[in-house]
Order: C-alpha cells, then structure tokens, then sequence
C-alpha cells in the first residue's frame, strides 16, 4: 500500500507545472523559421489529462486553470477560452478517473480522443459565433489528429518515467479517502 504523503502530493504539483514550463519554453523558442512546417500536438493539454486520469489529486482545478491560461497568454490565443475548455475536459476526466482506472487502455484512449476533439470543435465554435479570426481548418483539424495520436506515447512517458501511475484500490488519497 503506498500512502501519498503531502510532500510528494506537492512534489508531483511542482512537477507538473515544471513539465508545463518546459514545453511552453520549447514551443516558444525559435526553432521553425518557415511557414508551413509540422504541426505538433498540444502536449500540455495531453499531459493534463493523462495525469488527470492516472492521479486526478496531483492536478487540482487551480493549477490546471492557471497553466492552461498562462499557456493562452504565452501563445496569444483570445485569454480564457482554451483554458475554460480543456479545465472542463480535466475535471470531467477526474470524474471518471475511477471507472477509467479499471477500464481497457481502448475506453481511456477513446474517452480521451472525444475530449479533444470536443475541445477543439467547441474552440472553434465558439470564435465563429464572436467573429474572431481563425486560423484556417485544415491545420486545426491536423492539430487534433496528431494530439489525439500523441496520447498513448504521454500515457506511456507518464506512467514510465514520471511515475504517475493509475492508482490502486489499495491505495489512500492525502486526506485518508480511497483514490
């Protein structure tokens, strides 16, 4: 039985908002100088998930809405939108986080998969109806392809080098409640 004390509950915060800085760095370094290149996936919003699922106390509701709008500010997206979808995609995660943790690795990937492709749809709902310009469809829908096909390999970098595995029954929440 491995007991989650505070410390490494704070640990692993501290971890993922190190995780989330250091992909924002990277997204935001110069390193694609002409148009038209690869289009990656949105790993912070794959990571909060995953972790959302495996441990859904070592991302509370504060800490994934402040990262995802950090990351809406950064990457000068309309401040709030994305952050207000993906918290929601997280928090409804979290709640079937017990039902996932017995399920097939397919039902977690096709749960998953609806999120994101409902993120993004909604996204892309809701800046028609305000009339904000958008980029065009075909790099989007590209976005969420290639977000949906980079979860099993986040899933596998979670589970396998960060540690942050699907809890047990056995295993006991920070305030002594079953996880």
């Amino acid at each position: 039985m491995s007991e989650l004390t505070p410390s490494r509950l704070w640990m692993k915060r501290a971890a993922f908002v190190l995780l989330v800085l250091t992909i924002l760095f990277f997204h935001l370094l110069p390193l694609q100088t002409a148009t038209g290149g690869l289009i990656w996936p949105d790993l912070i919003l794959t990571f909060a998930l995953a972790w959302s699922v495996r441990r859904p106390q070592y991302v509370p509701a504060v800490l994934l809405a402040g990262m995802f709008l950090l990351t809406d500010l950064l990457l000068q997206r309309p401040p709030g939108l994305w952050a207000v979808l993906a918290l929601i995609a997280c928090e409804r995660i979290k709640l079937q986080s017990r039902s996932l943790r017995d399920a097939s690795l397919a039902t977690e990937l096709a749960s998953v998969t609806a999120w994101i492709v409902g993120i993004g749809l909604a996204y892309r709902i809701v800046l028609a109806i305000l009339m904000v310009d958008m980029p065009p469809i075909g790099p989007a829908l590209i976005q969420i392809a290639v977000t949906v096909a980079a979860y099993p390999l986040v899933m596998g970098i979670t589970h396998a080098f960060m540690g942050v595995r699907k809890a047990t029954p056995n295993d006991i929440g920070g305030k002594g409640a079953r996880s």
